[in-house]
């Protein structure tokens, strides 16, 4: 399903619009600016999903990356998990 939310939210920043349920049809445009069309906003919910996974691969990347940098100063994962609230493994 694509979620119109995400897409408004991501590609139409300061833009004034409500969005009545989860389908085009319960779109009101409340800019100035045109309407986009239910056709350019299925086409960019691809982008939209592809951003998101790379947001939550770039978070997990990093909190392998801060365990990895505390382990190598000597902290133990159990430390780590304990200090930081992290996985680890």
């Amino acid at each position: 399903m694509i979620d119109y939310t995400a897409i408004l939210t991501a590609n139409y920043e300061g833009s004034a619009w409500s969005l009545n349920g989860d389908t085009y049809d319960g779109l009101t445009w409340l800019s100035d600016t045109p309407k986009p069309t239910q056709q350019e906003l299925d086409d960019a919910w691809p982008a939209v999903q592809q951003a998101r996974q790379d947001a939550i691969a770039a978070e997990a990347a990093a909190k392998q990356s801060a365990i990895d940098k505390l382990a190598a100063l000597g902290l133990s994962v159990d430390e780590i998990r304990a200090a930081f609230g992290l996985g680890g493994d």
